[in-house]
């Protein structure tokens, strides 16, 4: 089996405090002690697939310039929507507001830097690498290029991730469906993209500056609550708004389980936002994977919420924040993060029996028995994985302060933001996203990983030792590596923290 002690170990004195939250309304959350929860390790050299490769890195002066367009893509009613894991597939019955994909394309000295967001639960990794490829092929360098998902829970069912069978008990045809949608999907991105690379430019400025919300809490129960919503902005030389890009780190759930097809509150931000200033609107999901927002879900939640929080955004609008140029210098790595899972003959057949166990107990909800029958499938063919690859992504944009942008795959906890800002010189110079490019797993902590039971660290107390809580839904033989001891083997944080501050260095 992979069970180890987990010993607890000092986290850095750097890491600010927060204040703790009791009202848990996850039903995978628990009580628990508060630690803090990064340790960060030594920063030795990152595990990485592939190196580095930067972008651009302008040199003298150079101007910016600004290129935005959308599409809706809103699926037609009927098919299939993703976000909670469920016996039978959750059919659309219409639509409550329209999804869709936004670019923004900032050009600095010439040469375009992309994001584009996506209304869907995240992508997968043959998705993204699909649409990263074509991408490249008009013109634009990987670095320079960020696929992003809002990860609203009602919004289509993609290939992959969520597995389809595991997390919606789908079928061979309905995941044909799924497939279709998402192939169509993707052709539809890469044209938005050149399109918006066809389009208009317009010279602008940028500024950038952070204000406050606090409807997130952390259903972990760990220290951390998110409360920062940074803003860029870019403007015309008269001052006026042309485009905002805000982030905030808390799951969009508000609306709750739906039957119709909705941006939940982000989506709703960003309408609002748009309707208030006249200028273009994006949202980028910040480190939420152990955060939710707090209320009774449902509609009013969502628009509750999503009203807040532009609030937020257009009162900081209408006054110029600290000016920006850029992106100067852009990066873009992928990190291998290992599962805690040991290859031998005589682990594996352990492994098939405890999921064998786990398939038999009809106490289970039924995404785990789905899990149990897919894993014993995996380790009798031989196509488990061992570890999990994972896009790292940092745009640098020059001021007097500098922005860092950080982009992380994954659903990031948000400890890993306070390490980094705090390191960093907080959101005034660092904005943290997560979400980006492909979405594996969610990234805990060592903290979470030393835990019994974990949702965000994919523990469950039956059989520690393998794959529970959300490591079921993604599809996954085992939970994270953690670090049990001091002297253990790096684990996934000290990985994913050297890999990070490699990227941020780079840029």
């Amino acid at each position: 089996m992979t069970t180890s002690a987990m010993d607890a170990v000092n986290p850095p004195n750097s890491l600010p405090k927060a204040s703790p939250v009791n009202n848990l309304d996850d039903p995978h959350d628990r009580p628990v002690s508060r630690r803090r929860i990064i340790t960060g390790g030594s920063l030795v050299a990152a595990s990485v697939l592939g190196q580095g490769l930067v972008g651009s890195s302008a040199r003298g002066a150079a101007s910016t310039e600004l290129s935005t367009g959308k599409i809706d893509i809103t699926p037609a009613a009927g098919t299939y929507l993703a976000g909670y894991s469920v016996d039978a597939p959750r059919r659309s019955t219409g639509t409550a507001a329209a999804l869709f994909a936004r670019c923004t394309i900032w050009w600095y000295a010439a040469v375009p830097h992309v994001i584009v967001s996506v209304d869907v639960l995240g992508f997968a990794r043959g998705m993204h690498r699909s649409i990263r490829s074509q991408v490249l092929n008009l013109g634009v360098a990987s670095a320079n290029f960020a696929l992003t998902a809002t990860h609203t829970h009602n919004g289509p069912v993609l290939s992959d991730k969520l597995d389809p069978f595991i997390a919606y008990a789908m079928n061979t045809a309905q995941q044909a469906q799924v497939r279709t949608y998402s192939d169509g999907l993707a052709t539809r991105i890469v044209q938005l993209v050149r399109d918006t690379l066809r389009g208009r430019r317009t010279p602008c400025t940028l500024d950038y500056q952070t204000v406050s919300q606090h409807f997130s809490y952390n259903r972990e129960g760990l220290p951390y609550v998110e409360s920062d919503v940074p803003i860029l902005t870019a403007r015309s030389s008269g001052g006026a708004p042309l485009a905002v890009l805000f982030s905030y780190g808390c799951h969009p759930v508000a609306a709750g389980r739906q039957a119709l097809f909705d941006p939940d509150y982000p989506g709703d931000a960003v309408t609002r936002v748009e309707a208030a200033t006249g200028a273009f609107a994006q949202f980028l999901l910040g480190p939420a994977g152990d955060q939710d927002p707090s209320g009774t879900r449902g509609w009013a939640e969502r628009s509750r919420r999503g009203g807040e929080l532009a609030q937020s955004v257009t009162s900081a609008v209408a006054r110029p924040g600290s000016p920006l140029t850029g992106p100067t210098t852009t990066h873009y790595r992928e990190v291998s993060l290992p599962l805690d899972v040991t290859p031998t003959p005589d682990n594996l057949r352990q492994l098939s029996a405890v999921y064998a166990a786990r398939m038999a107990n009809a106490g289970l909800p039924g995404y785990y028995r789905r899990h149990a029958q897919q894993m014993i499938s995996q380790v009798e063919a031989g196509t488990f994985a061992t570890s999990i690859p994972l896009p790292i992504q940092s745009w640098t944009f020059a001021g007097t302060p500098s922005l860092r942008l950080l982009l992380a795959g994954g659903e990031i906890v948000s400890g890993y933001a306070a390490y980094f800002r705090a390191r960093y010189g907080t959101s005034s110079r660092l904005l943290f996203a997560g979400y980006a490019n492909e979405v594996p797993a969610y990234l805990p902590s060592d903290e979470l990983l030393r835990r019994p039971a974990t949702y965000a660290g994919g523990i469950d107390s039956d059989f520690p030792g393998i794959a529970g809580g959300s490591m079921t839904v993604y599809g996954w033989l085992g939970h994270f590596r953690g670090k049990p001891t001091a002297s253990s083997p790096d684990g996934v944080e000290q990985i994913l923290i050297n890999a990070l501050d490699a990227a941020l260095t780079a840029a």
